[in-house]
């Protein structure tokens, strides 16, 4: 996962990329970057690091113009050099930058065909410069001194045909405009804004409303699968379906954990989806275990708060919070190396002795992945004197990797993969364990006001939206995705970014 941004204002918009990027902070923290443009020159700073580590003031005061784009980045496959830290740029034509969450399934036959037909060369790993490369190609062969909407929104219909995966994309023309749009199953999320000033109306494209919400913008609504959204210089907006076949299925996991519970995608409160997760959740606790004992719920902060909050009061339960969270750690799944996490779980949680002692804890997290942090925390509950530690995930066993943005481990690094409940219950030391069924997810996501068919389920059910994915393509990305290549990569990285500087 990845956040992206961009602004067309009225004056700098500095200030308002960085305070859009430390609000969507939680998608990526492995690298940052922003460029502006003014008077046709780009204005770029990029690097490893958080938002407030990577953009200083002799930066800052650097990024002038009215328009940009920014990037919050983690890798999706395992390299972490500063070389791949976002936003990627191309002098060809007008001079083009780009910015991208999620990644794209046949990143390797485009690449080759970028050599050996387009004549372009990629500089990375990454298949944000492959797609950017598509992307300016196919806005090159229009062959205008002066593109118009209608010649961004033809380009944009060919990306869509060249590439297949989840893909939101924001990108910036040099001297014209911002363009953002979003692949045809809508997987990942992206939004538009605007707000009014004295000076006039100024846009903004995000991944989640929560950055608009921030900074005063008024949100119009999400981009729909295919479709993009293109505002000129001068602020002038325009849209266009730009697939041929378009279908809303969007990834279900956002909702579960990636986004923040404040934001709205696809019309669906992240909050209130996570308020039935839990309700959902207690009903099933209700028919498997009405005799149940519990004592009191803790959450593991800070996703499962919510869903842990409403399956106490369906319980009836005591809800308590037992631990103290560091905020400066990162998210522990998609950290490379297994001693690296365990000791990341220990530095990220406290637990508060008063509220375990003696008690039956239920503790409540928004899903299982590797095991590897609610085993530690299993563990620190029954240090800290709970009587019987049981287990809550708000959604079903992690047993598929993810294909469309999200660093998921390798499939045989998850818990789930190949295991019943009770083998993964006895592994992570709890006394009994509770997965939420996946079509009790589904509707507490799609199950409100706005109703959605279909979702992106594949880490829950290893059905893949695309319909391109096999098991060559799974055996790819378990090489690519394993901890011994994370760590083989961090260190090539370390070398290149030491001799670099």
């Amino acid at each position: 996962m990845c956040g992206i941004v961009g602004i067309v204002g009225k004056s700098n918009v500095n200030q308002a990329l960085y305070d859009a990027l430390t609000v969507l902070q939680h998608r990526g923290q492995d690298a940052a970057g922003i460029v502006t443009s003014h008077d046709g020159r780009l204005f770029l700073r990029k690097d490893n690091g958080l938002v407030r580590d990577v953009f200083q003031q002799r930066h800052m005061q650097r990024l002038v113009g009215s328009i940009g784009i920014g990037h919050v980045r983690y890798p999706t496959a395992g390299s972490s050099t500063s070389a791949e830290a976002q936003p990627f740029y191309v002098n060809s034509p007008y001079g083009i930058t780009l910015a991208h969450n999620g990644n794209l399934t046949n990143v390797e036959q485009l690449a080759k065909e970028i050599y050996e037909s387009d004549l372009r060369h990629v500089n990375t790993n990454s298949d944000s410069e492959v797609l950017l490369n598509v992307f300016a190609h196919e806005l090159a062969v229009r062959g205008k001194l002066q593109p118009t909407e209608e010649d961004v929104f033809a380009a944009v219909s060919h990306v869509h045909s060249r590439c297949v995966g989840g893909y939101a994309v924001v990108a910036m023309i040099t001297g014209y405009g911002i363009v953002g749009f979003r692949d045809p199953h809508g997987i990942r999320p992206v939004v538009f804004g605007q707000r009014h000033t004295d000076e006039g109306v100024e846009y903004m494209i995000a991944s989640e409303s929560v950055a608009l919400d921030v900074l005063g913008f008024t949100l119009i609504r999400d981009l729909a699968p295919g479709e993009a959204v293109y505002i000129t210089e001068e602020g002038q907006l325009f849209t266009k379906q730009c697939a041929e076949a378009p279908t809303l299925q969007p990834c279900i996991f956002e909702h579960v954990y990636l986004a923040r519970p404040d934001s709205i995608i696809d019309g669906i409160s992240v909050y209130k989806a996570r308020l039935r997760m839990g309700e959902k959740l207690a009903d099933k606790i209700m028919r498997e275990r009405p005799e149940h004992d519990i004592d009191v719920v803790i959450p593991i902060p800070d996703t499962s708060r919510t869903a842990a909050l409403e399956l106490a009061n369906r319980l009836g339960v005591k809800f308590r919070e037992g631990f103290v969270k560091n905020r400066y750690i990162g998210r522990t799944f998609i950290m490379p190396g297994q001693a690296a996490r365990k000791k990341s779980v220990r530095q990220k949680l406290n637990a508060i002795e008063l509220e375990f002692r003696g008690k039956n804890v239920m503790l409540v997290d928004d899903s299982i992945v590797r095991g590897t942090t609610c085993k530690q925390i299993i563990q620190m509950a029954r240090e800290a004197g709970a009587k019987n530690v049981y287990f809550c995930s708000a959604a079903p066993a992690v047993r598929y990797p993810n294909v469309y943005g999200i660093d998921m481990p390798s499939v045989h690094e998850l818990i789930a993969h190949n295991r019943t409940t009770e083998q993964v219950a006895e592994l992570i030391g709890a006394d009994w364990l509770v997965y939420q069924d996946l079509p009790d997810l589904i509707d507490s996501v799609g199950g409100g006001k706005i109703k959605i068919e279909h979702f992106d389920c594949a880490v829950f059910n290893g059905e893949y939206v695309t319909g391109d994915i096999d098991e060559a393509y799974l055996d790819r990305i378990e090489q690519a995705r394993n901890d011994l290549a994370k760590v083989k990569n961090q260190a090539v990285s370390a070398i290149i970014d030491l001799y670099n500087n």
